[in-house]
């Protein structure tokens, strides 16, 4: 190999792409000390920022040392200690690494040498002595290629990105005005009587659904003999609503029955038992908070309760 004399602003003409102003990273692994030293001047004298090592097992040292990762790894195949096959091998099962374009340069010539390398999944496979020219622009090459690669990259997950923000924008629109909480005191003169329901204004028949959930429930586990938080999901079928209700209740004396029980329930066109799971957890929440404060503040669960709509 040589250094090329000409000027920068003829050899730029030479080799493809535009890589613009930016100072790319190489990681040169090479055990010959006159080979990397050669290769060390070109690839400066053509701005590129080189870091070095003599085998692979000295060039993942110096890859965890790195503050930012190279953008194209340049390995010669027979070294001590690490040969490149091995290194190879170990930079594609790292995630941190196995992205970056990786180029063997090699003295092993032979068709099944050359055909080995490639089948292994290496970028390219250049061989010793390597022209000046061909080893630019086969680094500019593949520093481009990866640059667009990350730009799509980029894009697409932006793409996907907006995508689902349009997603749960449409969720939160479906879910406007059918999405409820209610809470429903047991009154021992005249049954289930709905006390509170966010948002408080609704064409919904809350009430006679509230009622309808709080008597089915009585049913199945009897009235007065409810003595820990119990859920369940029901499905409100003549009101084509669903809903998640936690029955509870708390020791009080000025009562005839010594106890206050209340329910507590998110009412939902539609609720799968994986939603259902995340509701029980801010319901019983809400009623633990309830038992202490005699009062819910509902403003700081809202927001909760939506989101589980929107994103499962």
């Amino acid at each position: 190999m040589r250094i090329s004399k000409h000027k920068k602003e003829k050899r730029s003409r030479n080799h493809t792409p535009d890589l613009s102003e930016d100072n790319y990273i190489i990681l040169l692994v090479e055990d010959n000390d006159d080979i990397r030293f050669i290769m060390n001047k070109i690839l400066e004298f053509h701005d590129y920022k080189v870091c070095h090592a003599k085998n692979g097992e000295d060039a993942l040292k110096v890859l965890s040392e790195m503050e930012k990762s190279p953008d194209i790894i340049i390995s010669d195949i027979m070294m001590p200690k690490m040969d490149g096959y091995d290194f190879f091998r170990a930079i594609s099962n790292n995630s941190q690494y196995s992205h970056i374009p990786f180029i063997f340069l090699s003295a092993l010539d032979s068709p099944e040498d050359i055909r080995l390398g490639k089948l292994l999944g290496v970028d390219d496979y250049l061989t010793k002595p390597i022209v000046e020219e061909d080893l630019l622009a086969t680094i500019a090459g593949k520093i481009y290629r990866n640059k667009k690669r990350v730009e799509v990259s980029e894009k697409l997950k932006q793409l996907l990105l907006e995508k689902e923000t349009q997603i749960r924008k449409g969720s939160s629109d479906e879910l406007e005005g059918k999405l409820f909480f209610i809470k429903v005191d047991w009154d021992d003169r005249i049954g289930p009587d709905l006390v509170y329901n966010y948002p408080n204004t609704s064409k919904v028949p809350l009430e006679k659904i509230g009622t309808q959930i709080f008597q089915a429930i009585s049913t199945i586990y009897g009235q007065g003999r409810l003595t820990e938080a119990e859920g369940i999901l029901i499905n409100i079928e003549n009101f084509k609503m669903a809903g998640y209700a936690l029955f509870d209740s708390f020791a009080d004396e000025k009562l005839r029955s010594g106890a206050n029980e209340y329910m507590v329930a998110v009412i939902a066109p539609i609720i799968t038992y994986y939603q259902s799971l995340q509701i029980k957890k801010i319901l019983l929440e809400v009623s633990e908070e309830f038992k202490k404060m005699k009062k819910i503040r509902m403003n700081m669960y809202w927001d909760a309760i939506k989101e589980i709509f929107e994103t499962s």
